[in-house]
């Protein structure tokens, strides 16, 4: 029997639009400061959680909520397949044109944190499964949709879940691009520790929000006792003259002066195609008179960090012929009186590992300099571009898209890479926008729908 997988879809839009837009009305970041014991990661990502368990509650799925920190729906017997998505999102930030958390239909694109990461997906894997549980249609293993609440950061719920839940071997999540993703760079952070600057001109210097983001927003607080007001405006009036792609703004107290940097947000996989505001908010303090404490802080921030995506400065430039190049993105910034620290967000193909990468940093740091891992470590990840699991995907992807494209490794961390043969298998299109992590992030529906169907197509070639 030929299905017509779009128009299936089609038919259910109107509800899918309404549970994707009640779904992006909660703000489900991470919030640990109104953590309870029914609530580990905050009433946010919980909420989240039991609202798209609801739906499918609703629908007649078999659900489970585990803790609060993950939950999983499932249809079939047999042996599983599992998709993996998530509903916790990344703070929203700043530069939003409209609320993050109300909905917004413009041109045919729904804006909203987590829209595209990973809510919109999620929800469209889910109705996936939901055609094929209405249709009736024959299967002959089960599908678990796995639900995580703590991706973007430590992996918390997922971690939870698989202490007492048995994980699928193989599946997909659609927390990526098309036509299929069968590698993903090992993902690592490190917090790198500066001597205590003590006093000096500047007073304080703060940036990031997460260590996935490119960080936006910069700000220095410079003491004007150590400079005049007009020397300083007239020198960053140069700067902003020079580097016409950051915006940028000086706020005047009696002895105070607040500089402000504009970037460009993006997801810490591609920082090349964010503009740091750190990085560039610190190479013009370099340019003011710094004393013998401060100034190693943003030398090595401006000479080390600045622009150089692949670490190079740092040593620890590496391509593999696979995976591609090694990504740096120094995503948080801290410095006061009392503390000076960066943040360093890695993606590294095949030949390092954490020992590795730590040896080689440590080994070009200034002295007195150390960095050390921060959080949990994820290894390289790859599934053979040959194997069943990515072909079958693949086979769905080209016949409603007509592309022949091959699987591809990226720098991005997915909960693919938790199944021993795991990929990112969309929603996002080839050439679309990467908004995710970005301010105005959003969905266009038209794509989602398209997505949907070939979800949809391939859980059943997978199941049937």
């Amino acid at each position: 029997m030929a299905i017509d997988w779009e128009k299936e879809i089609a038919h259910r839009s109107d509800e899918m639009l309404n549970d994707l837009s009640e779904l992006v009305s909660i703000n489900s970041q991470r919030d640990v400061e109104h953590k309870t014991e029914e609530y580990p990661l905050g009433p946010g990502p919980a909420k989240a959680l039991k609202t798209f368990l609801s739906f499918a509650k609703r629908d007649g799925f078999e659900t489970k909520n585990v803790d609060n920190l993950a939950g999983r729906i499932e249809y079939g017997e047999g042996e599983t397949v599992g998709i993996l998505a998530h509903v916790d999102v990344v703070p929203e930030g700043p530069g939003w044109e409209t609320d993050p958390f109300k909905p917004v239909i413009k041109d045919g694109k729904l804006y909203a944190r987590g829209a595209s990461d990973d809510k919109g997906p999620g929800l469209g894997a889910y109705y996936a499964l939901k055609v094929i549980k209405e249709l009736n249609l024959p299967v002959s293993k089960k599908v678990q949709l796995i639900l995580g609440t703590d991706e973007e950061n430590d992996w918390t719920g997922i971690n939870h879940y698989m202490k007492s839940e048995t994980m699928p071997e193989i599946g997909f999540s659609p927390d990526a691009q098309f036509p299929a993703i069968n590698g993903e760079k090992g993902i690592v952070s490190f917090d790198v520790q500066f001597p205590n600057p003590s006093d000096g001109l500047v007073k304080k210097f703060e940036s990031g929000i997460v260590a996935n983001m490119v960080p936006q927003n910069a700000d220095a607080v410079v003491d004007l006792n150590e400079i005049k007001s007009d020397e300083l405006k007239d020198l960053f009036e140069q700067f902003l003259t020079g580097h016409p792609e950051v915006k940028g703004s000086i706020d005047l107290t009696d002895d105070e002066a607040t500089i402000h940097v504009i970037g460009k947000g993006a997801h810490a996989m591609q920082p090349a195609v964010g503009i740091n505001a750190a990085t560039y908010l610190a190479t013009f303090l370099t340019k003011l008179n710094l004393n013998d404490r401060q100034r190693p802080y943003f030398d090595f921030i401006a000479k080390d960090l600045h622009l150089d995506f692949a670490g190079k400065a740092l040593g620890i430039a590496n391509t593999h012929e696979v995976m591609g190049e090694l990504t740096l993105s120094p995503n948080i910034f801290k410095f006061d009186d009392n503390n000076a620290s960066i943040l360093l967000n890695i993606r590294y193909p095949k030949g390092d590992d954490g020992q590795s990468l730590t040896d080689k940093i440590n080994q070009n740091l200034p002295k007195r300099v150390t960095a050390t891992i921060k959080g949990h470590n994820q290894l390289p990840h790859f599934v053979p571009a040959d194997d069943p699991l990515v072909q079958t995907l693949l086979g769905a992807y080209k016949d409603h898209t007509g592309d022949d494209s091959p699987a591809y490794t990226v720098g991005g961390g997915t909960y693919g890479r938790i199944l021993k043969k795991g990929v990112a298998f969309g929603a996002m299109f080839p050439n679309d926008e990467n908004v995710m992590h970005q301010p105005n992030e959003y969905i266009d529906l038209a794509k989602l729908q398209k997505a949907t169907a070939i979800f949809a197509d391939a859980i059943y070639r997978l199941i049937k």
